[in-house]
């Protein structure tokens, strides 16, 4: 009676672990033959390059029992199981999915393409204002502030000349333009290449001996003013003249395109025409347009792309499109030269203009002249 109880338990032993293999079969055939995931493998590449192998259609071939139809090896299997977890790492990863295909390493096809920008900075639509100067917003404290800063320019200096280079000299200067030279900086290591290139931003027939200076030194030079009689001319080797304005703003929506003044552009919109990525000195003297100007080239990151700012400021008037009581102007002034700070921009150099009247917003205020030209380097800029 006891042996014929041993062999039941033992009987249904066998016959639960046999039906539990089965299940188990069943489930894994049904995992690896199900039409959704053959599909979604057969659209996606492998490692190499090569798309896995479309499981339905073999299934296909099968039905019309064509060549092949019993031929699904363990090999084939491997390669399927090999690829799940290559599409699940995918999906963990999507810098390496976007490049999925190439024969790079996940590594360096992370590296090689610009996903996502971690460290582009987005575009703002205004300048982060600094706080008043005083309780009171008096515009003798705000004046005070804004012309300490613009003329105590100590925050770098530029006295290494350029050792054994084509100017024995820390600066290449033009009346009161003057451009830095210093070792510590690429602007003499780009000349001594050749490799430097130079915008000047005008609206007349000022000086030009800073440009001409620079183009002898081997730097490429293009002067833009749009009072020239063509499009295009070329006055030396390295010296060109361009028929375009720099501006701040878009183009109005509701102009149609063919009535637009198309010699007016944004700074960052010349750069894309003429297929340059950076500037190594950028002068300026645009009549009280500059305010602007520096405000659109801070906003659209532009002045990233810069080395060096020469620029002339005028202070008799809040200049084109800045409003406000005077107090509030100064203010959004001094909060703009901040924001070239926070670029890494610092003043090296400050020219007052006494030939010029001396009037601070249509006012006697403090001695100040109503022009000055000013000069920044960027001190983390790096030729690109």
């Amino acid at each position: 009676m006891m042996s014929k109880d041993k062999s039941r338990k033992a009987f249904a032993l066998h016959l639960c672990l046999l039906f539990t293999t089965l299940l188990i079969a069943v489930q894994i055939y049904m995992e690896f033959r199900s039409p959704q995931s053959s599909s979604f493998l057969g659209r996606l590449p492998t490692p190499d390059g090569h798309g896995v192998p479309d499981l339905s259609r073999d299934q296909g071939r099968r039905r019309s029992g064509g060549r092949g139809a019993d031929q699904v090896d363990l090999s084939r299997d491997m390669v399927i199981k090999r690829q799940v977890s290559y599409v699940r790492s995918l999906q963990r990863n999507p810098a390496v999915m976007t490049a999925v295909g190439g024969t790079e390493s996940p590594e360096k096809l992370a590296d090689c393409c610009p996903v996502q920008h971690k460290h582009r900075k987005s575009q703002r639509w205004h300048i982060d204002l600094q706080p008043w100067a005083s309780p009171n917003h008096s515009l003798e404290d705000e004046a005070k502030r804004f012309l300490d800063y613009i003329t105590s320019p100590q925050q770098i200096s530029c006295g290494n000349a350029l050792e054994n280079g084509v100017i024995n000299n820390p600066w290449i200067t033009g009346s009161p333009w003057l451009a830095c030279l210093d070792g510590r900086y690429s602007l003499a290591q780009q000349i001594k290449k050749k490799q430097c290139r130079v915008y000047s931003l005008g609206l007349g027939s000022e000086d030009k001996q800073l440009e001409v200076s620079l183009a002898k030194a081997g730097c490429e030079v293009h002067c833009f003013n749009p009072s020239i009689k063509v499009p295009h001319v070329q006055e030396a080797q390295r010296l060109w003249h361009h028929r375009l304005s720099i501006d701040w703003r878009d183009p109005n929506p509701a102009i149609s395109p063919n009535k637009q003044h198309s010699n007016t552009k944004k700074l960052g919109a010349i750069l894309n025409d003429f297929g340059h990525r950076k500037i190594d000195v950028l002068k300026a003297d645009m009549e009280s347009a500059e305010w602007k100007i520096l405000e659109n080239l801070v906003l659209e990151n532009v002045i990233d792309k810069i080395g060096q700012l020469l620029f002339e400021v005028h202070l008799h008037w809040p200049g084109f499109e800045v409003s406000g009581n005077d107090s509030t102007v100064v203010r959004y002034w001094y909060s703009l030269l901040k924001e070239l700070e926070h670029s890494h921009f610092r003043l090296f150099h400050s020219h007052r203009d006494d030939s010029k009247p001396q009037v601070f917003l249509q006012k006697n205020l403090l001695n100040a002249s109503s022009s000055y030209t000013l000069s920044w380097v960027n001190t983390k800029w790096r030729h690109q």
